[in-house]
């Protein structure tokens, strides 16, 4: 199961999908209010309505479990949530281009904390002005390596503008991510301006996390990233040692 980013929907994975077909069912849902999604009346976008969006998902299906299941950007922190919350669902879990952001108060480098701060800052700006950002959407479309890659209009911005504040500006991946005990792949791209150095970092330190870096690719699931994510959904990455304990009481 393939989950896509905000502002976006399945067409994320257009590249993906038929480098999978031939030997896996690949189900790629539209999240919550993307796409051809309902947006339910009262929904909050919340990183738990999300998961458990996707778990009914799973369910109504009667997909075979354990899955693999990758994320791509707000896809990817709900990939690491249900698979923390819902361990038995999942075998393997791709994280793809994750925005995560460290609190500001645990960045030690100035630099490093006024760009957390700055993306925070971009954030709730894009939330606030929708003629900028819907502006700023067709320009990214144009972009982009897929039509309608990049969607955002009346149908799709309350599930845009709630998911980024409840999902991406506040969020507990890092302690979401320490409670996954699958093979975990991450991978990004190193032209990606949406990752936090300090996030990554972080990440990549845990248990489990093995790490892909693919040169020249930014934030879109571009032709090079999607052969990467093809790669590592058939053959995952061997599992990262664990951590040493040297005395146990």
């Amino acid at each position: 199961m393939l989950l896509h980013g905000v502002a976006s929907s399945s067409m994320t994975y257009e590249n993906v999908v038929p480098k999978l077909s031939d030997k896996h069912r690949v189900i790629v849902p539209d999240l919550l209010g993307f796409g051809h999604s309902d947006a339910p009346v009262g929904a909050t976008f919340s990183l738990h309505e999300h998961v458990e969006a996707v778990r009914d998902t799973i369910t109504a299906l009667g997909l075979k479990t354990p899955i693999t299941l990758a994320g791509h950007s707000l896809g990817a922190l709900i990939a690491i949530r249900l698979a923390a919350e819902y361990p038995r669902l999942v075998k393997h879990l791709v994280v793809i281009s994750p925005p995560v952001y460290l609190p500001k108060e645990a960045v030690i480098d100035p630099l490093e904390r006024a760009r957390v701060d700055g993306y925070l800052k971009l954030y709730h700006f894009m939330r606030e002005n929708p003629g900028f950002t819907r502006a700023a959407a067709v320009a990214l479309e144009a972009l982009t390596p897929t039509k309608n890659y990049v969607e955002l209009d009346e149908h799709n911005w309350e599930a845009f503008a709630k998911s980024l504040e409840q999902c991406v500006e506040s969020q507990t991946t890092l302690t979401d991510l320490a409670q996954v005990r699958c093979t975990i792949d991450l991978v990004y791209g190193t032209l990606d301006p949406f990752l936090s150095p300090s996030g990554l970092r972080a990440m990549e330190r845990m248990r489990g996390v093995a790490t892909t870096r693919v040169e020249g690719v930014d934030h879109a699931m571009r032709p090079k990233m999607a052969e990467v994510v093809a790669h590592l959904i058939t053959e995952p990455s061997p599992p990262t040692e664990q951590i040493r304990l040297v005395r146990q009481d």
